[in-house]
């Protein structure tokens, strides 16, 4: 049986866990058949320092190495301005993409793609603290600000750090099966539970910090207990205020009603659910607060797009494909 090749592009600065992860899911997946044959590559094959300090060996100069066959990963760093100012490395790894079989980036490892050009014309993501940077810089870029992962093509983007080890889940999925996918994911004692299009944050993080203290609190009633009664009304009464001013707050600082973050919750509330139990939808709909299935079911059409049904057995793979 032919090997798998994945080269790792190695550069000064480079964030260690955008290596490390990565490399970890592949030699475990090798303990399960995989056959991954694991390379790293730098400028010139010298040593490098990653963002830790720690001293980074290479077995290849870039400027040598095959990308036929091989999927190219190439991690980020916190300097990512000085990597891609590196017109050599953003030269090979144009080289590279151009003859692997796939390439892939974790976290700022998009802005040397992008630099590259290997971006132009496809969605990508990138960290979430980034991706305004990444389409400023980079307009032909689509930018996903909210994947975990993105796949367009043979190029996949990943956001920020740890979801570099959702990606190569993602990538032993695509090569091996899902089942093989979750027996390294437990070896790991990691979670196989973040498909690409899983969002990088809850909806509590999406919102902010509100200006308000009155409305720091609703939103923090609602996240606490998503079943609870929530109407107009009842979050207006325990925040002492009208409805209508409490709408007029939730619009100015959120851009959205008072029913909308609810739901939003709730729905959030409900995948969690389906992601980690086996309960019947029943349940999850009147734990989650929407009280009936049919209810469930009307919100996952108009947030998600899926069946709450299809949702849960989605959630048994990466999605990658």
């Amino acid at each position: 049986m032919r090997g798998r090749p994945v080269l790792v592009v190695l550069y000064d600065g480079v964030r260690l866990l955008d290596v490390s992860g990565p490399l970890e899911v592949f030699a475990e997946a090798n303990e399960h058949g995989g056959r991954y044959e694991l390379k790293t590559a730098s400028p010139g094959g010298a040593d490098v320092r990653a963002n830790t300090g720690t001293r980074l060996g290479a077995d290849l100069d870039l400027a040598a190495a095959d990308p036929r066959g091989a999927t190219v990963l190439v991690p980020g760093g916190p300097d990512w301005v000085r990597a891609i100012a590196d017109a050599e490395l953003v030269a090979q790894i144009r080289r590279l993409a151009g003859g692997a079989n796939r390439t892939a980036s974790v976290c700022a490892g998009a802005f040397a793609l992008a630099a590259a050009g290997v971006l132009d014309g496809r969605r990508a993501t990138t960290h979430w603290d980034l991706t305004g940077q990444l389409a400023r810089r980079f307009p032909r870029v689509r930018v996903d600000g909210d994947a975990i992962f993105v796949k367009d093509g043979p190029v996949i983007t990943s956001a920020g750090v740890t979801s570099g080890i959702d990606l190569a889940l993602a990538l032993v999925e695509e090569d091996l099966g899902a089942e093989t996918a979750r027996l390294v994911a437990k070896h790991l004692v990691v979670f196989l539970q973040r498909p690409g299009g899983q969002s990088q944050f809850s909806v509590r993080l999406q919102t902010g910090r509100p200006r308000t203290e009155v409305l720091r609190a609703v939103l923090d009633s609602v996240t606490a207990d998503p079943s609870a009664p929530h109407t107009l009304d009842d979050l207006a009464a325990r925040a002492r205020v009208s409805a209508r001013h409490l709408t007029r707050l939730f619009r100015e600082e959120l851009g959205r009603t008072p029913a909308r973050f609810v739901e939003q919750v709730r729905l959030e509330s409900a995948q969690q659910q389906l992601e980690r139990t086996t309960e019947p939808l029943d349940v999850v709909a009147r734990r989650s607060g929407f009280g009936s299935v049919e209810t469930l079911r009307r919100a996952f059409a108009r947030g998600l797009g899926v069946t709450p049904s299809d949702y849960r057995a989605r959630f048994r793979t990466t999605g990658i494909g």
